[in-house]
């Protein structure tokens, strides 16, 4: 089960959107090299005003392409970065891993899958509507939240546009995402 980076992002202030990069270097146990929400401790501004000591769960944010193209539809003009994400890929449905899963990105890169993106009001600040695009009813008709993955880095290393992005997933059972 694999799939390709079509984009890297990352930005070195809290801002919503992070610019495309060349490429991002991934940190051991820290996120992406540069990036604000890059730590051992949580670094999203909500979260550390609740408890700055949590675990940083959230270090590298990664979104499918597929959502852009399916929002796009719908009238959303949304590209790679915008949502704030620091690797947009294709091919691989990163919504449907179950925690734990490791994604191999490029020659050395590992990430942890630790959950699904809370998706903020933000979304709707940045497009008006976004987020009914992005949090809506699945086919059970309970929220279904499709802003993306966040995970930990495992292994460090240099990831570009174009690498491939191969999952390994956990030892059984599997454990849905849940939101981090």
């Amino acid at each position: 089960m694999g799939g390709t980076v079509a984009a890297v992002s990352s930005n070195e202030a809290y801002a919503f959107t992070k610019p495309n990069r060349e490429s991002i270097t991934l940190l051991a146990g820290l996120g992406v090299e540069g990036d604000v929400h890059a730590g051992v401790t949580v670094r999203h501004r909500f979260r550390m005003r609740k408890d700055p000591s949590q675990p940083n769960l959230r270090q590298v944010h990664l979104i499918h392409a597929e959502l852009f193209d399916e929002v796009r539809g719908a009238g959303f003009e949304v590209a790679a970065g915008e949502l704030g994400e620091n690797v947009t890929t294709r091919g691989i449905d990163l919504l449907g891993l179950p925690t734990g899963t490791l994604l191999h990105l490029g020659d050395e890169a590992v990430v942890e899958v630790t959950g699904l993106r809370n998706p903020c009001a933000q979304i709707d600040t940045f497009r008006k509507g976004l987020m009914k695009q992005v949090v809506g009813p699945g086919a059970d008709r309970r929220a279904r939240v499709r802003a993306g993955i966040m995970s930990v880095v495992v292994t460090g290393g240099v990831v570009r546009p174009g690498d491939p992005v191969e999952a390994e997933l956990p030892d059984g059972p599997h454990l849905p995402l849940e939101i981090v």
